[in-house]
């Protein structure tokens, strides 16, 4: 009898990750892969019969690589924080593993935002990558965020037909947060190079309008505004921080050279 592997990836989770952990107790193996939380995230998922990998962060890429490895049986599946499996998608994913005539799986995803299901804006099916896989069929590169994968050749590929849930953020706040982090990480990426301003409004103005007119987040009402608000925000400051990354130590340079030539009076 095929068994499963189930890891959650989370970093200062401790208010989702009971929720998320809870959904996947139906696995023969749960493990938590933990970037050193300084909340509780660890702890509570110790107490649910998790066993909790921790993994310096760097990256999402070599995370996920680092997660597969940690995982004891064949057959993986994936589930972030923000992410709930529900009973009908876990039994698919048993039925799936016990016929064994597929290799890797992608996994729709229903998306919760303000309060609404998003139905539009490029939220819905979401198939974002594969969550269920057999390890030897599927790799990651090492991309700090957004990360690429590599499906074996030959490998047998389906899609579920059940989607799992997913609540992004928490509020406000929280979005502006992650915005941030990941246009941080994603302003080291190769594609960056050669940025500058006039390519960050471009290209920020061009997600807004992709997601909110042609993926149709008009209809999703002012979550969806939001939702394409936030695209352009986190595309616009992935190239405003490349540029930063470009020329920051001429500008300190030319800063240090400032202070030096035009000393603050006394």
């Amino acid at each position: 009898m095929n068994k499963i592997s189930a890891y959650v990836i989370a970093y200062n989770e401790e208010a989702k990750i009971a929720d998320a952990i809870r959904s996947i107790q139906w696995a023969d193996e749960i493990v938590l892969i933990d970037s050193y939380s300084k909340d509780q995230t660890a702890q509570i998922a110790i107490s649910m019969g998790a066993r909790v990998v921790q993994v310096e962060f760097d990256g999402f890429g070599k995370l996920r690589t680092d997660a597969v490895k940690a995982c004891e049986h064949e057959w993986i599946f994936s589930l972030d924080s923000d992410e709930r499996c529900t009973q009908d998608v876990a039994q698919e994913i048993m039925n799936i593993v016990q016929e064994d005539k597929l290799d890797v799986c992608y996994v729709p995803r229903r998306n919760f935002y303000l309060g609404k299901e998003i139905k539009h804006s490029g939220w819905y099916p979401n198939y974002r990558q594969p969550q269920l896989f057999k390890r030897t069929h599927l790799t990651y590169d090492e991309s700090p965020v957004h990360e690429k994968y590599e499906i074996k050749d030959g490998a047998n590929i389906g899609y579920l037909k059940n989607a799992i849930w997913q609540l992004p953020f928490n509020n406000i706040a929280e979005s502006i947060s992650k915005m941030n982090r990941y246009s941080s990480l994603g302003a080291s990426k190769p594609r960056q190079k050669g940025s500058n301003f006039a390519k960050a409004l471009g290209h920020g103005l061009w997600a807004f309008i992709r997601h909110y007119f042609f993926k149709l987040g008009i209809l999703d009402g002012w979550a969806g505004f939001l939702i394409a608000f936030s695209y352009f925000e986190v595309t616009f400051y992935r190239y405003v921080k490349a540029v930063e990354l470009q020329y920051q130590s001429t500008w300190e340079k030319d800063w240090k050279e400032i202070q030096t030539t035009n000393p603050r009076k006394k």
